[in-house]
C-alpha cells in the first residue's frame, strides 16, 4: 500500500497520470482549503467561490492530462495560476474587476515583511490580530493590489511566484505591493488603526 502523504507533489502528479486517482485525492486534500480561501477572498461570495473552485480543478485535470504541468516542485503556484485565470475570466464576464497598474518608477524601499520565526504564544495572538486588521484593510484596496498582498502574506508565495501566477513582471508585482502598502498606511491613519509589524 502506498503512503501518499509522504510523496512530493510531483510524484503524486506522476502517480495520478499513471492511473492512480487516489494520488489526485491527496493533492486535492493538500491544497483545497488554501486554494478555496484564496478564491473566496477574491470573489467575496461563497457560492461563486464553490463554482470557481470546481472549475479550477476541472481545468487542472485537463491540463495535467494534456501534459501542461512541468514537474519542477512548484505545483501549488501552478495550481494558483489556474485559479487566478479562472477568477480573471469570471470578473471579465461580470465586469466586476478593475486592474490598477503601478507606474514604472517603483521605489521598493518601503516593503514590509512579516516574520513568523521564533514567535511565542503571546506574539502569535498579536500576529493573528494584526493579520485580521490587515485583511480588513486589504478588502478596501483595488483588486490587483489586494490579490498581491493576499498571495504574499496569506499564501506565503514569493514575488517571483506571484508574478508567474498573475502573469505580470516581478517589478509590476513589487510595484503593486508598494502601492498596496501605501494605500493601507493611508487607511490606517484614516481609521486610526496601528499595526505592530516586525
Amino acid at each position: 500500500m502506498q503512503n501518499f502523504k509522504k510523496m512530493s507533489d510531483d510524484t503524486l502528479v506522476t502517480e495520478y497520470l499513471s492511473g492512480n486517482s487516489k494520488a489526485f485525492d491527496e493533492l486535492l486534500s493538500r491544497y483545497q482549503s488554501k486554494l478555496f480561501s484564496y478564491i473566496v477572498f477574491m470573489v467575496k461570495n461563497h457560492d461563486t467561490a464553490n463554482d470557481l473552485f470546481q472549475e479550477t480543478f476541472v481545468k487542472v485535470i485537463v491540463q495535467l492530462h494534456d501534459g501542461r504541468y512541468v514537474a519542477n516542485g512548484k505545483f501549488y503556484p501552478w495550481l494558483t495560476r489556474i485559479a487566478h485565470n479562472v477568477i480573471v475570466d469570471y470578473f471579465r464576464l461580470t465586469n466586476e474587476m478593475k486592474v490598477y497598474e503601478a507606474p514604472n518608477d517603483n521605489d521598493l524601499s518601503n516593503i514590509i515583511q512579516l516574520s513568523t520565526i521564533d514567535i511565542n504564544k503571546e506574539e502569535e495572538i498579536v500576529r493573528q490580530q494584526v493579520l485580521s486588521d490587515v485583511k480588513t484593510l486589504m478588502e478596501k484596496l483595488p483588486a490587483a493590489q489586494s490579490e498581491i498582498v493576499y498571495m504574499r502574506y496569506y499564501q506565503n508565495l514569493s514575488f517571483k511566484e506571484i508574478a508567474e501566477v498573475t502573469g505580470v513582471s516581478i517589478n509590476t508585482a513589487l510595484g503593486r505591493m508598494r502601492y498596496a502598502l501605501i494605500n493601507m498606511r493611508r487607511l490606517m491613519h484614516k481609521h486610526d488603526i496601528w499595526l505592530e509589524v516586525v
